[in-house]
């Protein structure tokens, strides 16, 4: 028995006429004491995924089970042994204290009194709010709300745990917190807990996830451990570009370097890597620029492409900076995956 398993999921929305396939297919096995970590941009699906698996939404086709019990069945059981906390999402009531709010929830699952305490006063600690225990909800900054946050998604010791975008707009001690309290939890009893995790942030999934599911239009292009994932890129060469421009449409840049030969994906590179919230036609972008530093990730099929690459940037305006040739990372994978199903269906 799987913790989560799905059968050929879909779901179709209609909207003003068009029918939207939102899910095509999903086939996904994860086991109990594993952490997948469910890769892809904003309208990809990973929502219209959790949310069925939470009992929030029926699918058009296919069957979905946790533990065992399909979710339509069964979803009276099902919400029972599973929890759902969404990045940005209210935590609570904005009147009630940290504590208060963590009570009302205990009470909705059913706890005894004495349980109820002593899992209230520990993750209050886990979470680090001791000293807003006693403070109301509306007043915690952004960071602290979404330790409640999360305080409530542990508050039943679920079975199953879909985190949606848990980290969403926190700051990097709040982030690294999360990740650390996660991967934590479900070391701590491998054999009853498991967890969904979807996220636009690829160094996150590499740290707390043992699989990588790439998710497009619906569809699971990649499914494997993230060492798995990298070690399929043997047969291209991962270069890292910073250069100079006046231009202002950064847009372009890709679009030329994506358009030439042997060039398998291309895209800007931020600070932190996360993969854009949007759908640019399979290859996600990025906020790359700095100062007019940008930087970029590409992928050739061969390193002998690399001066043919550097002639044309400076041909076209631009100063490159240096050019370093890298061991493959999840952006890479996220680049091929995603990039050659948008260059199929082009």
């Amino acid at each position: 028995m799987y913790a989560v398993e799905t059968i050929d999921l879909s779901r179709v929305f209609e909207l003003k006429g068009r029918r939207i396939l939102a899910l095509d297919g999903i086939n996904i096995r994860i086991g109990k004491g594993e952490i997948l970590g469910l890769l892809g941009a904003n309208g990809a699906g990973k929502t219209t995924l959790v949310k069925i698996l939470s009992t929030l939404l029926l699918p058009t086709s296919g069957s979905a089970y946790i533990h065992g019990h399909d979710v339509v069945r069964d979803a009276k059981y099902v919400r029972g042994i599973i929890n759902l906390v969404s990045g940005g999402e209210t935590p609570g009531y904005g009147m009630l204290t940290v504590r208060e709010n963590l009570w009302l929830f205990s009470q909705l699952y059913g706890l005894s009194s004495g349980i109820a305490r002593e899992r209230i006063e520990m993750l209050i600690r886990d979470m680090g709010l001791e000293q807003y225990r006693d403070v109301r909800m509306h007043r915690l900054s952004t960071g602290y709300r979404q330790r409640l946050n999360l305080a409530r998604g542990f508050i039943n010791d679920p079975k199953v745990l879909f985190l949606d975008e848990p980290t969403l707009g926190l700051d990097v001690i709040n982030a690294k917190h999360m990740r650390r309290y996660i991967r934590d939890w479900v070391d701590a009893d491998g054999e009853e807990r498991t967890i969904l995790l979807t996220t636009h942030y690829l160094a996150e999934a590499e740290e707390v996830c043992d699989k990588i599911a790439i998710i497009y239009r619906g569809r699971i292009v990649a499914y494997e451990t993230p060492l798995a994932l990298k070690a399929s890129l043997s047969d291209g060469v991962s270069i890292q570009v910073e250069l100079l421009s006046n231009r202002t449409t950064k847009g372009s840049i890709v679009e030329e370097i994506s358009s030439r030969d042997g060039v398998l994906a291309c895209m800007l590179v931020p600070s932190q890597n996360v993969v854009e919230q949007g759908d640019h036609g399979g290859n996600a972008r990025y906020d790359g620029s700095i100062d007019g530093l940008t930087r970029l990730r590409i992928m050739l099929d061969d390193d002998s492409k690399i001066p043919d690459l550097v002639s044309m940037l400076v041909m076209n305006g631009y100063r490159v900076l240096s050019v370093r040739r890298d061991q493959p990372t999840l952006e890479d994978v996220y680049m091929r995956y995603v990039g050659s199903m948008g260059n199929e269906e082009s």
